[in-house]
């Protein structure tokens, strides 16, 4: 120990040896142990400075990044419309939707492996109010109603559409009742949000505004659906007047043209080949009488033995389809009754049938009691057939 220079401070005794700091060494602790407090009281003085600077020219730069904004919507609008061949249309006070080889502007983009198909499509409030629009899942029916609302956005946003030619006559308001979703957290089912969306078109809309439905009453049973569907196509054309596209595989809705003078059918074509089905997306004129479930279904990839008794049951309960659901006049001004669903028959057979569905409570019943109930009667109705035939 006495060899230690006299500078040297001792710090800790230990069991066999002593340590010892120097003066320089204490000064190196302190500015090292200190750095990180200096460093961050650094870090929040430059903050504060950059931040009083950028305070006092915060108008400036808000109008600066206004001005940015609207070049970059601009152009990128700009950008689009000459990489994928817009047109300007024309916006005017007219009754008019007229769209010549309109487009849907996202589908055609994200699908390039394939060809988008491009369809023409007329609206107006004096001639052709609203289109009944029918055709089997996955024909475009969907795509048509959502492309004409977003060429109609964008048109009056002041961008050039993906179409051939377009005028449109300005809306007030785009109503669409479209996709099918719950609302857990409100307690509300698929079936109620529909209609809370429905009730809104309805309380809402005019004779200036583009209305878009798919699917209107498909959350409940057959003949409620049909009902709410055939009602709410109704109100919108003798109460509100307003445009309207109305997609829909109640192919009872057809029936809605003879009636009502400026309702039109359209359907999604859709070309046969054996049992197979090849989707067009062309809408054409005139309605459908097949949805193309089963064939969609087989498409789908459900297993062969589905897909040929599904086949077997529709044979079946067509057979057993008497009269059209819906009367060919208008009705009285009646209490509501039910309609009979078969013609008056002789057939003994035929009556047990009537008598049997009568008592039927399809509600209480599995979809499987349902099969086991109807298989008997489609090999007895078989039978008949073949004695008959």
């Amino acid at each position: 120990l006495h060899l230690v220079p006299q500078d040297y401070i001792r710090k800790q005794t230990l069991a066999n040896a002593e340590r010892f700091i120097t003066p320089e060494l204490k000064e190196y602790e302190a500015l090292v142990l200190g750095a990180e407090e200096r460093m961050v009281d650094l870090e929040y003085r430059l903050f504060c400075q950059v931040r009083n600077t950028v305070a006092a020219q915060a108008e400036v730069l808000l109008r600066t990044a206004k001005a940015v904004a609207q070049v970059d919507v601009l152009a990128s609008l700009a950008e689009v419309a000459a990489r994928h061949h817009y047109v300007r249309p024309v916006v005017d006070e007219s009754d008019v939707l007229d769209l010549r080889g309109g487009r849907h502007p996202v589908v055609e983009v994200t699908q390039p492996q394939r060809p988008f198909v491009p369809n023409d499509l007329y609206l107006d409030t004096r001639e052709q109010q609203m289109i009944i629009l029918t055709g089997p899942n996955m024909a475009g029916k969907s795509t048509i109603l959502r492309q004409t609302a977003l060429i109609v956005l964008m048109a009056q946003m002041g961008s050039f559409v993906p179409a051939q030619a377009a005028r449109i006559g300005v809306v007030d308001r785009i109503f669409t009742r479209v996709g099918a979703q719950d609302d857990l957290a409100t307690g509300r089912s698929t079936f109620m949000v529909e209609m809370n969306e429905a009730a809104n078109i309805l309380n809402n809309a005019t004779p200036r505004s583009l209305v878009v439905l798919d699917e209107i009453g498909r959350g409940t049973s057959t003949y409620d659906g049909v009902s709410i569907a055939w009602a709410v196509a109704e109100y919108l054309h003798e109460h509100i007047g307003a445009r309207t596209l109305f997609a829909t595989h109640y192919h009872y809705l057809n029936a809605l043209e003879e009636r009502f003078p400026r309702i039109r059918n359209y359907r999604m074509e859709v070309r046969e080949e054996g049992e197979s089905i090849l989707f067009l997306y062309r809408m054409v004129r005139g309605g459908t009488d097949r949805s193309y479930g089963i064939e969609v279904a087989r498409l789908a990839g459900l297993p062969p033995e589905v897909v040929q008794r599904a086949r077997e049951i529709l044979e079946a309960l067509e057979v057993s389809r008497g009269q059209s659901l819906l009367p060919s006049s208008p009705p009285p001004p009646a209490p509501p009754r039910q309609l009979s669903l078969f013609e008056v028959v002789a057939d003994p057979l035929l009556e047990e049938l009537r008598e049997e569905l009568l008592r039927l409570e399809p509600m209480r019943m599995t979809p499987w009691e349902a099969l086991n109930w109807l298989a008997p009667w489609q090999q007895r109705l078989k039978e008949r057939g073949r004695r008959h035939g």
